[in-house]
């Protein structure tokens, strides 16, 4: 299978020569085509810094990251920008949904971006909004939508462009437990199209939903789980299991 991500390793150190943090330790692996992961650890474990250096938000201290071909710790101005625009989705926790345009132009704007025509926007959103099933708020601003809602037009937002690599932040973080899982079925549904998501998140049940999870621990990975022929249950009883393993306050990594 073809890699869509290598993190090969990376270092993270924060803060000044007599008071250094080391967030991500000598951390390295790989993401193939089409592959839904997870990544999870309590607080302060450094999946979040991990995840900000994958989507060039923060920059690595040493090693490299590579999306396809493209070592993106080498990038700058425009490269950036377009690896940026082109090549990586993100879904945040709180949508970040632009409150003064419809669902339909928060969509569109990545699209618009590129210059693409009025007729071929219109053919991607149509096809995107079925597949999310938001067909019904296309013409809604944020504060019309229910979070759920909010959440799968920042989905759809972030794979219209059909990046490389989809980077979810605790995507479930500011839902409910019904919208949550209408959220992780379609991001399922999504990797089955071929979609390929790396999700950082706090909690077992969205983890469950991936293909494989990798545990972090004091910036090194812990772990990993794959879920392999496992029904999502089974997978959600052995995540609980590595979670007690990782030790600490349980509600930390739940």
């Amino acid at each position: 299978m073809e890699n869509i991500l290598k993190v090969d390793k990376i270092e993270k150190y924060y803060g000044s020569r007599s008071s250094l943090t080391k967030a991500i330790d000598n951390l390295s692996f790989e993401v193939e085509k089409g592959e839904f992961v997870a990544i999870m650890g309590a607080s302060g474990s450094g999946k979040t810094t991990l995840l900000n250096c994958i989507g060039t938000i923060d920059k690595v201290t040493s090693g490299h990251i590579f999306v396809g071909d493209l070592d993106i710790t080498k990038l700058k101005g425009n490269a950036l920008n377009k690896f940026r625009r082109e090549e990586i989705g993100f879904i945040f926790q709180d949508f970040n949904l632009l409150d003064t345009l419809t669902a339909y132009e928060n969509i569109a704007l990545a699209l618009s971006i590129q210059n693409l025509k009025v007729k071929e926007i219109e053919e991607k959103i149509k096809k995107v909004s079925k597949e999310l099933d938001i067909k019904d708020v296309l013409n809604k601003y944020p504060y019309q939508m229910s979070g759920g809602q909010k959440q799968r037009v920042a989905a759809a937002r972030a794979i219209i462009t059909n990046p490389k690599l989809i980077l979810a932040d605790e995507p479930t973080g500011a839902l409910d437990s019904k919208s949550s899982k209408m959220l992780l079925e379609k991001l399922e549904f999504l990797e089955k199209l071929g979609a390929t998501i790396l999700m950082v998140t706090h909690d077992a049940f969205t983890a469950s939903y991936a293909r494989r999870v990798i545990f972090i621990k004091d910036g090194k990975i812990f772990k990993e789980l794959h879920r392999g022929n496992d029904t999502r249950k089974s997978f959600f009883d052995k995540i609980i299991d590595v979670v007690t393993l990782l030790g600490g306050d349980l509600n930390d990594a739940l």
